[in-house]
């Protein structure tokens, strides 16, 4: 239940009851252990619509968060490293971090984790195809509005969800030139076909190939994404020798945010924060009293 609900419950400011569940998380906190953390994975979120942003970073081998910092640059993963030193943790020992495209958090973690691989979120590299690919069908719509109109949603089906009705909607796309959308879609769906390679070296044949094509692409953002997976490159690949993504902490994030939407948004980031240890830091409050036998 939000905090603002049970204060009104047992009679008390909600300001209260949020004192009692901070001091309570820097309390059990205070008792981690971090010291065979491996493999991270970081996110950031947002704590108002369009404003303040926290960053999580999570131990993906327990699938629990370990630490939560307000902002969403480089300096957080400073602040992971100063957290995780405190636990008992050791950077050097970080041996991977997934994370997405984010400036910062790239030279976060070269700066601060010197022993840790990046692996770019393949989730996010799909998401980021889509993103241009929605571009290119609503700026074509415009031109052919009675076979693009309200297509969005096809688009970002796979080719064996869509209904017989649906591949037929594509089918007079193509008959009827709508040729960026499709165009688009082929380079996307060209692009998740390299997840499914069984291994590094053939996924890389299959990025290449990728590649070679959407470079040789007359549509601008294609060539963009081209350059984008180019300036990557070495950090997707390392997906397939990691098996890592950032899915886990989407999922956590999601729950993050629906409490958020609980209690229609929360006061300061802080408070945002306690809430997400609350929801995934695993916290072991029934080690910090002697339990009753």
């Amino acid at each position: 239940m939000p905090v603002n609900v049970m204060a009104r419950l047992f009679s008390v400011t909600d300001t209260r009851l949020w004192r009692v569940i901070n001091a309570y998380v820097e309390l059990a906190r205070a008792k981690e252990d971090f010291s065979d953390v491996k493999r991270i994975g970081i996110d950031e979120t947002s704590v108002k619509k369009g404003h303040d942003y926290v960053s999580f970073f999570f131990d993906l081998d327990k699938k629990k968060l370990l630490f939560g910092t307000e902002g969403k640059d480089n300096e957080t993963v400073m602040d992971f490293v100063a957290d995780l030193k405190k636990h008992g943790g050791n950077p050097e020992q970080i041996t991977d971090a997934a994370i997405d495209m984010s400036k910062a958090f790239i030279k976060g973690v070269k700066e601060q984790l010197p022993n840790a691989v990046t692996t770019f979120d393949k989730f996010h590299l799909i998401k980021l195809m889509n993103d241009a690919m929605g571009k290119i069908r609503a700026d074509e719509a415009r031109q052919f509005p009675e076979f693009l109109k309200k297509s969005r949603y096809l688009f970002l089906k796979n080719p064996e969800k869509l209904s017989l009705e649906e591949q037929e909607r594509l089918d007079t796309m193509v008959a009827n030139q709508c040729h960026k959308s499709i165009e688009a879609y082929t380079h996307k769906l060209n692009l998740q076909n390299v997840y499914f390679a069984e291994s590094r070296q053939e996924a890389e044949t299959l990025l290449k190939q990728w590649h070679k094509k959407a470079g040789k692409s007359t549509i601008s953002l294609i060539q963009k994404m081209a350059k984008t997976v180019k300036d990557h490159w070495d950090g997707i690949l390392s997906h397939f020798d990691s098996d890592l993504t950032t899915g886990y902490l989407e999922g956590i994030n999601s729950l993050i945010q629906a409490a958020k939407a609980r209690a229609r948004g929360y006061r300061n980031p802080r408070n945002m924060i306690s809430m997400a240890y609350l929801i995934a830091g695993k916290l072991g409050f029934n080690k910090l009293y002697a339990q009753p036998t």
